[in-house]
């Protein structure tokens, strides 16, 4: 399979998804007919199998540094000096700290199984201020919605770099 450059980077986000998944299915069939018992014959050639692997990962490859090359060459609209490339890590980073901010939010918070306590039991308190961290939460996620919906809209209008 040979790919076609001419497309929009949204196309190439979808065409590598379809890649990786072609790889994953080709990945359980070779383990499937990587042995049989003695006697018999696979339903695939192993062979034939590793050789589409081979194809399919030049291609994944190819379409990466291309896709590459577009997020860091291209500019985010709107953002004077921004490329797409800051803008997915501004946007991974979000989901990062958010991530990290809910973990906290959930450790602080009493659940009932906690309620239970013994007399010698030592009572455990929250010394993080949950509304606070949920309000910054929020702020976070919205940031990154934002940022996500002016990425998913350049992927459209951006053409794939060659």
């Amino acid at each position: 399979m040979t790919l076609e450059f001419k497309m929009t980077l949204a196309e190439a986000l979808v065409e590598r998804k379809g890649l990786k998944d072609r790889l994953e299915r080709l990945k359980a069939r070779l383990a499937v007919n990587a042995r049989v018992q003695e006697g018999d014959t696979p339903t695939e050639t192993p062979e034939a199998l590793l050789a589409q692997v081979d194809a399919a990962i030049g291609d994944l490859e190819r379409l990466i540094v291309a896709i590459n090359r577009t997020n860091l060459a291209a500019s985010l609209p709107g953002e004077e000096g921004w490329s797409l490339m800051d803008a997915i890590a501004r946007r991974d980073m979000l989901a990062l700290r958010q991530g990290i901010l809910e973990e906290t939010v959930n450790a602080a918070q009493t659940t009932r199984e906690r309620w239970a306590m013994t007399r010698n039991e030592v009572r455990s308190i929250a010394v993080v201020d949950v509304a606070a961290v949920q309000k910054e939460i929020d702020a976070l996620a919205k940031e990154r919605r934002v940022l996500d919906m002016r990425l998913q809209a350049a992927n459209w209008t951006v053409q794939l770099a060659v």
